[in-house]
């Protein structure tokens, strides 16, 4: 189909459709996000929702059938999680949507912009600086291509790409222009074929608070189901009636599961993507919401953050004879020789209209010359930046470029060679200097305000001259903005860990010189996020914790990134951050409500292995601390607001609130068990009484898990405890509970429930001394 292909028409409408109908048509990638049947198989298929099945047979063996409520309450948790996390991915599957990025195609001679999965067999794609190749295809005219091909050969070097070159989807175009035909698409693609993903590189998850979620329930995995069975042999050995010890063992196992922490982590992640969503940031990954939150310094690409990224052409300075108009004329030359839509051209042509001259030779800007340029009858021009193209520059020029420079703008030189552009640019004669500005973001110093508000260290890493990045980032008002330095000047094996420590703004940075820079701010202890929208960010967002793409930028940017903004704009930052803060200050506070089940069951599973007495508890007694002092309220409070800057609550609040707080629930259920002798009280009025008090101790932990408290934790705290009081006064047989409000079970409730809040007061301060006596540089400032 090749040879039948005009270069200049490409396919007509009518053969594009006709193609497409037929299958012929490239396929949208694989998305980020889980497909529908994956969810519901993720959160059905647990390991915990297997052991709640078995403990729902034990209980069915029983026919004691409304002990089965804790299996309701499991597949509701199931339920709940699946369709939030479904809503969840129909959100950001729209805005996957919108930040999908558009291809270029030639039909009927006009170039259009389509959708990666519209483009055809045989169509014929415009391809320039920063896209990234969506087919397997041939080049039909090349403007000097330069292509990254690292998913093939494993090296990042550019590759030349000519008329009849093979290319291969998934490449990056790092210099030049070309029209391509696609000769491969949809399944047959390198990228499908092999399954590979050049967009996204593994890395491994940054949230500490998920790691320490899973590493709580891969430990308990273990020791669960042995423990369940001990205590159910133990009991039988015992002589205890099958059905209680059946009974009991259940309780002892649901207690010791924290399922709903899972439940809790993922489902809050998910509603806080989806959040983010309507604020226009795209969640590629949601641990990295949290890991965000946790980033204490920022390293910023100029574009896209301080500035919009559109540029505009102010003048050309002439340095020698010729005149303005003559530059203006030899300008137009060189940006119209090249069908690149980069931001430096689209200004100048904005400006400039086309001279349509005749060249000899055009060379396109390239990341590594710094320089494009042509060859025409009347002599050689090329346009970059003066370091790179006026090796030796006299002092009065480079004042004359350093004050523009430190006005902001930024400056680009103006040359003849005198010798072919195929050979070293080291005879050349400056004509004049092009000022181009940059546009400032309106909300670009409030942003970096608030950022420097919340203790996050601000760094600029940018391509470009580091005057000018210094003068505008002084305009917005970021701090020791004027410490700068041009990477050019360092050698290859200065100490980059001294470098990040020494300067604020870095310019004319390669991209593997980013990557050094990230690298070196990570030995120093920082956790980093870095912005970008070009190809030079990749090496620099794949090192970091964070990566953060602009919408505008290029394909293989924002496919390697971790939030990408929609809109562009950097200021959406601050719901991430504001976000990401929310979710570990929440559910690092109220996960210390789970482990105290956890933590009480297994203390009370080992001690009555050991004794004549039947478990504490029954399944159903548990259910009303389970959803009205646990799960309900921790759901509730892991949505509430909550910026306050992070601090290491998930393990202080372990110590501080959920240890005491089990410590306390096991002492007063080994002291009823001996009240309940002094009083002869049988089986169900114990336990009657140790769910009270675990009720009342697991209230006033909920208080301490939710500090600092306001209006909105309050109104979700205090509800729980009428709730929990009505569950005695009205449904007490329900849940297999008896009244306390009679003689004389009366007596001991009131004692057990007074004294709960000072005893969790003495056993939180006795555990603080000890912890510290332990080891005090760890739990001095943890309690």
């Amino acid at each position: 189909m090749q040879s039948k292909i005009d270069s200049q028409k490409g396919l007509t409408e009518e053969q594009a459709k006709r193609l497409y109908n037929q299958g012929l048509h490239n396929i949208k990638r694989t998305g980020f996000t889980k497909t529908i049947p994956q969810i519901l198989k993720t959160n059905t298929f647990t390991l915990f929702n297997l052991i709640n099945i078995v403990l729902a047979a034990m209980v069915f063996y029983t026919g004691d059938y409304k002990n089965l409520l804790f299996l309701v309450i499991a597949i509701s948790n199931t339920v709940i999680g699946s369709i939030q996390e479904i809503r969840s991915k129909l959100q950001l599957d729209k805005m996957a949507i919108l930040s999908e990025g558009l291809i270029r195609v030639v039909r009927d001679g006009h170039t259009r912009e389509v959708k990666p999965d519209q483009i055809v067999l045989g169509d014929v794609l415009l391809i320039g600086h920063g896209d990234q190749i969506p087919i397997d295809g041939k080049v039909l005219t090349s403007e000097s291509l330069q292509v990254d091909e690292s998913q093939i050969t494993g090296e990042t070097n550019s590759i030349e790409k000519q008329h009849g070159d093979a290319i291969t989807s998934g490449s990056f175009v790092i210099s030049g222009s070309a029209r391509i035909v696609a000769t491969e698409v949809g399944d047959e693609t390198f990228v499908n074929r092999m399954e590979s993903e050049v967009t996204r590189t593994h890395k491994d998850s940054d949230s500490k608070m998920l790691k320490t979620i899973n590493k709580i329930i891969k430990w308990l995995t273990f020791v669960i189901v042995p423990l369940g069975a001990l205590l159910l042999v133990t009991k039988l050995a015992r002589g205890d009636d099958i059905n209680k010890a059946l009974l009991g063992t259940v309780a002892a196992m649901i207690g010791m599961i924290p399922e709903g922490l899972v439940l809790l982590s993922s489902v809050t992640l998910a509603v806080s993507a989806a959040k983010l969503a309507r604020h226009k940031v795209l969640v590629r990954a949601l641990p990295a919401i949290e890991t965000l939150a946790r980033v204490d310094t920022i390293c910023l690409d100029k574009t896209g953050t301080i500035t919009t990224g559109k540029l505009e052409f102010e003048k050309i300075l002439p340095l020698q004879n010729p005149s303005e108009a003559t530059l203006k004329q030899t300008l137009g030359r060189i940006v119209y020789a090249f069908e690149d839509d980069n931001e430096t051209s689209t200004s100048i042509k904005k400006a400039i209209d086309d001279p349509e001259l005749t060249l000899s030779s055009k060379f396109p800007f390239s990341s590594e010359t710094k320089w494009s340029g042509v060859e025409t009858d009347d002599g050689n021009f090329v346009m970059g930046a003066p370091q790179f193209i006026v090796p030796d520059m006299d002092e009065a020029t480079q004042k004359i470029i350093d004050e523009y420079a430190n006005q902001g703008y930024r400056v680009l030189a103006l040359v003849q060679s005198h010798r072919s552009l195929k050979e070293p640019l080291d005879d050349v004669e400056l004509l004049g200097l092009i000022l181009i500005s940059d546009e400032i973001r309106p909300d670009a110093a409030t942003t970096l305000d608030y950022f420097k508000q919340q203790g996050v260290a601000l760094r600029v890493i940018s391509g470009d001259d580091p005057k000018t990045v210094s003068a505008i980032a002084q305009r917005v008002g970021m701090d020791d903005s004027e410490r700068f330095v041009d990477m050019t000047t360092v050698e290859f094996d200065a100490d980059y860990q001294e470098l990040v420590q020494q300067y604020t703004v870095f310019g004319r940075v390669t991209p593997q010189q980013k990557k050094r820079l990230i690298r070196a701010y990570q030995l120093n202890g920082n956790t980093v996020a870095m912005t970008g929208d070009g190809v030079n960010d990749m090496l620099a967002m794949k090192q970091a914790n964070c990566g953060i793409a602009m919408a505008s930028g290029s394909e293989s940017t924002k496919g390697i990134a971790d939030f990408v903004m929609i809109n562009s704009n950097f200021a959406a930052m601050i719901d991430v951050l504001a976000e990401g803060r929310r979710v570990i200050n929440n559910i690092g506070s109220v996960a210390s409500l789970y482990l105290i089940k956890t933590m009480f069951s297994l203390s009370l599973s080992i001690l009555f292995m050991f004794s004549i007495h039947s478990y504490p508890f029954q399944p159903i007694q548990l259910t009303p601390i389970n959803t009205f002092m646990v799960g309900l309220p921790s759901f509730l409070l892991a949505l509430a607001p909550n910026y306050q800057r992070v601090t290491n609550q998930f393990s202080s609040k372990i110590y501080k609130v959920a240890l005491p707080a089990a410590i306390t629930i096991v002492g007063y259920v080994v002291l009823i068990i001996y009240i309940g002798k002094a009083f002869d009280f049988n089986y169900i009025q114990r336990a009657t009484i140790s769910v009270l008090v675990t009720g009342c101790i697991y209230w006033i932990a909920l208080f301490k898990a939710s500090r600092p408290l306001n209006k909105v934790k309050i109104s979700i705290i205090a509800p729980s405890i009428v709730i929990f009081a009505a569950i005695f006064l009205f449904f007490p047989k329900a849940f297999s509970l008896v009244d306390v409000f009679t003689m004389p079970i009366i007596i001991p409730a009131s004692i057990v429930v007074v004294t709960a809040v000072p005893m969790f007061i003495l056993i939180s301060s006795i555990v603080h001394r000890v912890l510290v006596k332990i080891n005090p540089e760890k739990f001095s400032d943890a309690i």
